[in-house]
């Protein structure tokens, strides 16, 4: 190398090693606000308050467990029903493309939450719910059967009640 471009190259080199590290920090910042941005932004559905939360459609306080419902749209805004119906009701008037939760209350397990779309519904005038449509869920369609035989009625999957509902 000539004189003239030793301390060009040095010049060079010590901008270029600055330049990489800045970089390298810049990424690693840039990585953890991505990291925390997506564990932040998971989309969860809240506990139900049993005696406090209200109902998205009806208004009226969620008391009965084996009942009620809610959804969970894409950016985790979080809708409480008080019954299954309710929810359904709501929906019928929506696009539902932006939610990504969709939960109901297993009849069987009071209080506990289950996944709407694989969910077994059982309407039976002997099974009382909260806005009278006599609307239950089931985890499973032997359960719902079991409770059919016992309290008659008819059964219907997810696709189907939606369609009773006039679901989208």
């Amino acid at each position: 190398m000539s004189t003239i471009s030793k301390p060009l190259y040095s010049i060079y080199s010590i901008f270029v090693r600055r330049y990489l590290k800045k970089m390298n920090k810049l990424t690693l910042v840039f990585f953890i606000a991505i990291v925390i941005l997506t564990v932040s932004c998971k989309v969860e559905p809240e506990k139900i308050n049993f005696g406090s939360d209200s109902c998205h459609f009806c208004k009226m306080t969620i008391v009965d467990q084996q009942h009620a419902s809610q959804y969970i749209t894409g950016k985790g805004k979080q809708f409480k029903f008080d019954s299954i119906e309710c929810m359904l009701n709501e929906l019928s008037d929506k696009d539902t493309s932006n939610i990504t939760i969709f939960l109901v209350s297993d009849y069987s397990n009071p209080g506990s939450m289950i996944n709407a779309q694989t969910a077994t519904y059982l309407i039976s005038t002997e099974i009382k719910s909260p806005m009278g449509a006599f609307l239950s869920s089931f985890s499973s369609e032997k359960l719902a059967k079991e409770t059919q035989q016992k309290m008659g009625g008819d059964i219907y999957s997810w696709s189907a009640i939606k369609e009773k509902y006039e679901v989208k």
